[in-house]
């Protein structure tokens, strides 16, 4: 039989999907309702929140931290990627105090034989799982009153978009990420100009006028 000259035809690159993200009032919605639980597990829940989206980490990496990781003095969080790759990764006054409200009001009242030096715990004293994190956040929007499912990936790409659409250049988003390539991090470009579209359109008095060619 001859050659199948099919074969040598590749198909078209499709676009990659754009990823979910949440508007800065959406974030600012599911962060205050967080606030409501002055629980050890409610601390704890907070913390999460704001470490997801002040600092961009994996669900995997989260769950991975143990206190000795934590630098709240400096800011500074280390982070084990994918390959247990290490780096540091920076926090915000916001996610340093919900860290240190957690580590004074909550972990202690979780924590017990077999905690160890994990730093989120469950309600059993062990190590906090991803799926128990998926669930936790699941479950915020519809107490924020936000149409949109989200999950901790959301908040990493919340994270990297409004750092984008407040000026952050693309190769320190992609550092803090912890892409171990600039083309991985250049999807949120796609996003930042979506919104760039939509704020001309709106703002801009000539912007939807068509241009009309003389007959």
């Amino acid at each position: 039989m001859g050659q199948n000259p099919f074969e040598l035809i590749s198909t078209p690159k499709l676009p990659g999907r754009l990823p979910n993200f949440l508007t800065e009032k959406e974030i600012s919605a599911l962060l205050d309702v967080s606030l409501r639980d002055p629980s050890p597990a409610g601390l704890r829940n907070r913390a999460i929140l704001e470490l997801l989206y002040g600092a961009g980490m994996r669900v995997s990496e989260l769950v991975g931290l143990n206190l000795s990781d934590l630098d709240l003095d400096g800011g500074e969080v280390r982070v084990f990627g994918k390959g247990s790759k290490e780096r540091i990764t920076l926090l915000g006054r916001y996610a340093a105090g919900a860290l240190q409200d957690y580590l004074k009001n909550g972990r202690p009242h979780l924590a017990g034989r077999n905690s160890g030096r994990a730093l989120f715990l469950n309600r059993f004293g062990t190590r906090f799982t991803e799926r128990s994190v998926e669930r936790q956040i699941r479950d915020l929007p519809k107490k924020a009153g936000v149409a949109k499912n989200i999950t901790p990936h959301t908040l990493r790409h919340t994270f990297a978009t409004h750092l984008l659409s407040r000026g952050a250049d693309l190769r320190t988003v992609q550092e803090l990420l912890g892409h171990a390539s600039l083309s991985t991090t250049q999807i949120y470009t796609h996003v930042t100009k979506e919104k760039m579209k939509s704020v001309y359109n709106e703002a801009h008095p000539r912007a939807k006028s068509r241009l009309r060619h003389p007959s």
